[in-house]
C-alpha cells in the first residue's frame, strides 16, 4: 500500500496524513468511505454465524425494566422476534470465518498488523443499541446497510451506571450527532464516548433495509497485561534453554540461621527474585521473541484444518496465508500463530514480504531457499497456508 496516495476511505486523505492528523486525534467522518458498499453477510448468514460454538456473539437488549445482555451461540429460535424494537446482536471476529470480511480487514492495514484486531459486525433493530460507552481503542465504524445515528462527545466524566451488564456512561454528554447510511464511515479514537442507534431506513425495494455496522477494531494491550504475559514467556524460555551449573534454578539457603520472625521474607530470598527478573530481561532478543509470539497467538476460538490440497511449492499461482494466520516480524526474526524463528538472508526478505503482502508469488516461491522451504511446507501441513483456489 502506498501510504502517501489519497484514498476515498480516509475521505481523500492519504494514510500518512490520516495517521498524522487524527489517529488518536481526533475523530474523521467520511462519507461515501465506499461508495456502494453492500453487506458481505446477508441477515441470515450473520444469524447462522452466530449459532456457531466457535463464534463469540452477544445479545443486547434493551427492556422497560433495563438492560439485559446474553452470550451465544444463539440458535434459530433464541433470538428475539424481528418485529421487536431495541435488540442487537453482537459478532466478534468475522473476519476469522469469512474470507471477504478478511479482505475488508486488509484496506486498513496502513496500522501495523499488531495493532489491528478484528472486525465485528452489529445488527440492530429499530432503536437498538449498546447504550452511550467508550472504548479504549481506536475504532472505524463503517455502515454497511440500513442507517444509524451516532452522537458523540469528548467525555471527561466517565462514571459508569452500577447494577447494568455492560459499561454504560452515567452522564453521556454528546458534541456532535451524524447520520451514517451504507458506505459512510465514522472514526473515533479512543476513550471517545459513542452512541449509535438504529432508524428507521427504507430499501430501494421498499422494505425496511437491516441495520448493520462493522466495527474495525484495534488491539490495545494493557502494560500490566503485556508486562506478565512477556515475563512469563521469558520464563519459559529460561525453562526450555536449560540452567547453567553455576547459577541453580532453585532458590538454596545453606546459611539460613535459625529465625525467631519466620513471617519475615528473607533478604536471600528476595534478591534471588530480583536477579531472576533481570536475567529473564538481560537478553533483548529473548524479549523480542516473546513479544512477537504473544502479538501472533491466535485468539482461543481459533483453530486450524488440514491442507485442503497437496503441498506444491511450483504451483501456478504461489501461495497465502490462511485468513486466521498472524504473521508478523522484527530484524532478527518472523513469527508466525505464536512461534518464532530466526531469520537472515535473502529468505528474511521473503519471509517479511509474505507478512506485509500475505501472500508469495511463483517468482517469489522459485527463490525461497530449502531449509525455508521445509518451513512453509511444514505451515502448509497445519493449516496456515495454502495455494490460491483452495478452500479458506
Amino acid at each position: 500500500m502506498d501510504v502517501n496516495q489519497p484514498l476515498a476511505l480516509l475521505a481523500g486523505l492519504a494514510p500518512a496524513q490520516f495517521m498524522r492528523r487524527h489517529w488518536q486525534k481526533k475523530p474523521l467522518l467520511v462519507r461515501q468511505a465506499i461508495p456502494g458498499f453492500k453487506p458481505l453477510l446477508s441477515r441470515t448468514e450473520l444469524f447462522r454465524l452466530a449459532a456457531q460454538e466457535q463464534v463469540e456473539s452477544r445479545l443486547v437488549v434493551q427492556q422497560a425494566a433495563g438492560w439485559r445482555m446474553k452470550q451465544g451461540p444463539f440458535g434459530p429460535r433464541s433470538l428475539p422476534a424481528l418485529s421487536r424494537q431495541q435488540w442487537t446482536l453482537l459478532v466478534q471476529g468475522v473476519d476469522l470465518h469469512e474470507r471477504r470480511a478478511h479482505e475488508l480487514l486488509q484496506q486498513f492495514r496502513f496500522v501495523p498488523d499488531a495493532r489491528l484486531d478484528d472486525l465485528m459486525i452489529s445488527f440492530a433493530t429499530l432503536g437498538g443499541g449498546v447504550g452511550p460507552h467508550f472504548d479504549s481503542y481506536d475504532v472505524f465504524l463503517l455502515q454497511a446497510s440500513g442507517r444509524r445515528r451516532w452522537k458523540i462527545g469528548r467525555q471527561k466524566d466517565l462514571t459508569l451506571q452500577q447494577g447494568v451488564p455492560l459499561k454504560i456512561l452515567q452522564n453521556f454528554e454528546p458534541e456532535q450527532e451524524f447520520v451514517l447510511e451504507a458506505g459512510d464511515m465514522l472514526y473515533l479514537p479512543p476513550r471517545y464516548a459513542h452512541d449509535g442507534l438504529a432508524e428507521l431506513c427504507v430499501g430501494d425495494d421498499g422494505k425496511p433495509a437491516d441495520c448493520m455496522t462493522y466495527s474495525i477494531g484495534f488491539r490495545a494491550p494493557r502494560r500490566a497485561e503485556l508486562a506478565g504475559e512477556l515475563l512469563q514467556r521469558l520464563a519459559d524460555f529460561g525453562e526450555d534453554e536449560g540452567e547453567p551449573e553455576n547459577r541453580p534454578a532453585l532458590y538454596r539457603d545453606p546459611s539460613q540461621a535459625a529465625t525467631q520472625t519466620p513471617g519475615a521474607v528473607p533478604e536471600g530470598l528476595l534478591q534471588f527474585a530480583q536477579k531472576a527478573v533481570h536475567d529473564a530481561l538481560k537478553d533483548p532478543l529473548a524479549l523480542a521473541c516473546a513479544l512477537g509470539e504473544y502479538l501472533t497467538e491466535p485468539k482461543d476460538s481459533v483453530w486450524f484444518e488440514g491442507p485442503s490440497g497437496a503441498w506444491d511449492p511450483a504451483h501456478a499461482q504461489g501461495l497465502y496465508l490462511d485468513a486466521r494466520t498472524r504473521m508478523m516480524y522484527d530484524a532478527n526474526h518472523v513469527f508466525i500463530n505464536g512461534e518464532s524463528y530466526r531469520a537472515r538472508g535473502a529468505d528474511a526478505i521473503l519471509m517479511r514480504r509474505l507478512a506485509d503482502q500475505r501472500r508469495l508469488s511463483p517468482a517469489d516461491m522459485r527463490r525461497v531457499g530449502a531449509s525455508a522451504l521445509d518451513l512453509l511446507a511444514d505451515w502448509h501441513e497445519a493449516g496456515w497456508l495454502a495455494h490460491p483456489g483452495s478452500a479458506c
